[in-house]
């Protein structure tokens, strides 16, 4: 679900600790942004994290 288009970037898990040092399950989501791309020659809505749109991986549909 909540995985770049272009790169795959996906959920990552880990551990959560407390102050004293209590371990329970976490996950860092990637910063996806909803935005029209051109694919194949035609503009289509894909979720694409920053860095990609930030590094110009895809081209924006304007």
């Amino acid at each position: 679900m909540a995985k770049c288009a272009v790169c795959g970037k996906g959920i990552v898990s880990g551990k959560q600790y407390s102050h004293s040092h209590r371990k329970s399950n976490r996950a860092w989501k990637p910063n996806l942004q909803r935005v029209r791309v051109i694919l194949d020659g035609k503009p289509r809505k894909v979720d694409v994290c920053t860095r990609c749109l930030r590094s110009n991986k895809v081209q924006r549909y304007v």
